[in-house]
This record gives C-alpha cells, sequence and structure tokens, in this order.
C-alpha cells in the first residue's frame, strides 16, 4: 500500500521489511552513525543535543520494527505516527535532548536540580534567539525532577532560516539555573542543519 508523502514525513514504502532489513542493517547503521556524529553537539559537559531529521528517525523506527518483530501494518503504521512528528517540517529543528551523568546518584541529585532546564534551551541565530518548546508529545517531568531525555522543536522566522542558510553562525545554550552553557556548532554542523530550514 502506498502511502502519499509530507513534509518529509516517512511512510510503510520507506521503511525496509524486517528480512531486508536483517541482511542491510550493519551498512545501514554504519551511515546513519556517521550521519548522526555531525548531528550531534555537545553543549556543556551534561547535555548532548541530537538534530533529528528523515534518516535518524527511520534508523529508530527500523530498530524498533527489529527489536519488537513487528511486521503488520497497523503496526508499522502506528510507529510511524508517533515519530513523524520528530522530522523537522521545513521551519524549524528537531532535537532529542539528553541529560548525561555517568554515576546515578548524582544523576538523581541533578534531575532535580535541573527541573525546566528543557524550557531554558535555545537556539541563536545572529542577534536572534529561540527557546525551546519542550515534550509535546507527553509530559517528562513531575512535581520533583525533569527527566533525562526530552524533545525539544525549535521554530525559526523566516529571517533566521535565511541566516542559517546564509552562513550565520549558529548557537546552541541553556541557560538555566542550575546549568549555563553554550557552544557555537562547527561549519560541517551548521551546514547539515541549513539543510533541514532549506
Amino acid at each position: 500500500m502506498t502511502t502519499t508523502t509530507t513534509s518529509g514525513h516517512l511512510t510503510p514504502d520507506d521503511l525496509m521489511p524486517l528480512e531486508r532489513y536483517a541482511r542491510e542493517r550493519g551498512a545501514f547503521r554504519e551511515r546513519v552513525l556517521g550521519h548522526k556524529a555531525i548531528r550531534n553537539v555537545a553543549v556543556g559537559p551534561h547535555m548532548t543535543w541530537l538534530f533529528e531529521d528523515r534518516l535518524t528517525i527511520q534508523y529508530q523506527i527500523q530498530e524498533i520494527l527489529r527489536t519488537e518483530r513487528i511486521f503488520e501494518f497497523d503496526s508499522i503504521v502506528e510507529e510511524l505516527a508517533a515519530y513523524n512528528p520528530l522530522i523537522p517540517d521545513g521551519t524549524n529543528f528537531k532535537v532529542t535532548l539528553l541529560i548525561e551523568y555517568t554515576d546515578v546518584s548524582e544523576r538523581q541529585v541533578a534531575l532535580t536540580q535541573l527541573k525546566g532546564v528543557e524550557q531554558r534551551c535555545w537556539i541563536q541565530v545572529g542577534e536572534e534567539r529561540v527557546y525551546a518548546i519542550a515534550d509535546e508529545d507527553l509530559e517528562r517531568e513531575n512535581d520533583v525532577k525533569t527527566s533525562a531525555v526530552h524533545f525539544l522543536r525549535f521554530e525559526l522566522t523566516d529571517t533566521a532560516r535565511a541566516a542559517v542558510r546564509g552562513g550565520a553562525p549558529l548557537t546552541l545554550g541553556a541557560d538555566h539555573a542550575a546549568y549555563s552553557a553554550s557552544v557555537t556548532v562547527n561549519e560541517a554542523t551548521r551546514q547539515a542543519l541549513a539543510r533541514d530550514v532549506s
């Protein structure tokens, strides 16, 4: 069955059947990991931002189908419905935010201190700074602590998108009371992200 593609969304036709994926997984995984490496950015010592796109989400879905042995059409459509919203649609960046502490007890304390940090993540293009719209899929923090994983959307104005495409520096940061950090992405990453808003 063929499904119409809109806004770069994946359809069942874009996914490999389980048998084919088993054969091609090694090469596909290597390709995706190289792709992800350019789109992963450390923001300070305990945050990683992964800028999602069609390929990173395709890989995530293929891995879920493989692990859970999903091959029924309706179940595949359900996975697509859950993950397609994480693909940027040309006006925004979509980011999986990982808060990372290797020590478990340190992580528990940090997640309590970092409550609300996902709302304080920002992207700056030139003089224009945009804050994240966080966790639209579901609430990921409670009254006590935040989650170690968040999904962020950064909506860019026409001016900001044009500036990114034109080569303007792209800076990422967080300005939470318990975590303040920023980084300007390298040129390879900037070019990759410029394609998300073109």
